[in-house]
């Protein structure tokens, strides 16, 4: 029996998500306005991140690993008061925290992750 690979919103390089088999792998989420700090930031990433399991099926609670890319390490404090404000406790996913340089010298956290519907 054949399994489908759903897209959802693909274009020529990426798809923001792809489901496949019951999982559901998103794209690295960047913050809508990159004019402001780190925590603000990845609160929208977060709501992005809402919105996409959502239209999967699936919400936070089902996330079992995420990556977060950060531009500078000194701000990961502020960017886990956003996620642990965010994410509950008794849910919380397989991650990892790195620092790296990201698409833009404004853009301060990236987050990708893996959940099941």
């Amino acid at each position: 029996m054949s399994k489908d690979i759903v897209r959802y919103d693909p274009d020529k390089r990426l798809s923001d998500m792809v489901e496949y088999d019951g999982t559901l792998y998103l794209a690295g989420q960047v913050g809508e306005d990159v004019k402001v700090g780190i925590k603000e930031q990845t609160e929208s990433i977060l709501r992005q991140i809402d919105k996409l399991l959502a239209r999967g099926g699936s919400d936070k609670t089902k996330i079992v690993s995420a990556v977060v890319y950060v531009s500078d390490m000194r701000l990961k404090p502020k960017m886990d008061e956003a996620w642990l404000a965010w994410m509950d406790s008794k849910s919380a996913p397989a991650r990892a925290c790195v620092e790296a340089r990201l698409g833009s010298a404004d853009t301060l956290v990236e987050i990708m992750c893996v959940a099941i519907k």
